[in-house]
């Protein structure tokens, strides 16, 4: 009986230590980058881009994804191949995420092969707190709860090709957000300095934006190029 006892302990103790070891790997994250991008900018280099099948892009920022991230700057990627990307189980979505988070890769395509490939790089690591669906919606949803580009033409900063200081960018979206954010630029066709992609923090939970408990690596120049799109 006691022998038996014991077995039942040991059995106890080693799904407990399983399932901490799954836990752990499941929520290897401190918090989300959420990113957006502006089309102009990404069409405005020398590689170009292609529409996507269904059109023309609204003039306005565009979701690139939603970022598991840690407080040391890493990152996990690619989590869980057992989960591959379904359409089907966003079907409910596509029309919002063809309007908010479209593709501009060439050729021309409907925009699954990105949603695919931020779900198996990115998405697959939040599984802890976010199913596929809800990894898409809440993405949607940070998107809605912020204006990026009503808050920077507010703030005089227009999408016309002109040169604006980084900072007043900055004041612009943590007027507008309450929270700082991180720039990213890329450069034109001639090698100017652009706004290429805005960063926001989310919690780990994925419930609302928080300041950033670090930022990636890389600056932009004083001031830089807001392009047409």
């Amino acid at each position: 009986m006691k022998m038996q006892s014991n077995n039942v302990l040991l059995l106890i103790k080693l799904l407990t230590l399983h399932s901490l070891l799954v836990l752990s790997a499941s929520q290897d994250f401190d918090f989300f980058y959420f990113v957006q991008q502006w089309p102009g900018s990404y069409c405005d280099t020398k590689q170009g881009c292609c529409y996507p099948s269904t059109g023309k892009p609204e003039s306005d920022f565009g979701i690139h994804g939603l970022w598991p991230n840690r407080n040391d700057g890493s990152y996990p990627s690619n989590c869980d191949s057992s989960t591959p990307f379904d359409a089907s189980k966003i079907s409910d979505l596509t029309n919002q995420m063809r309007s908010d988070w479209p593709t501009l890769s060439c050729p021309t395509n409907n925009g699954l092969t990105f949603w695919g490939h931020e779900w198996d790089k990115h998405g697959t690591c939040s599984e802890s707190v976010l199913n596929q669906h809800a990894y898409f919606a809440t993405a949607l949803s940070l998107k809605n709860e912020i204006n990026l580009l009503q808050a920077l033409e507010r703030a005089g900063i227009q999408p016309n090709g002109q040169k604006y200081s980084i900072s007043n960018i900055k004041s612009a979206i943590k007027g507008a957000s309450g929270y700082t954010p991180w720039i990213e630029c890329n450069n034109d066709s001639s090698g100017n300095s652009q706004l290429y992609q805005i960063y926001l923090c989310v919690d780990s939970s994925a419930s609302g934006f928080i300041e950033c408990p670090v930022f990636p690596n890389g600056s932009c120049g004083s001031s830089i190029e807001f392009p047409s799109f």
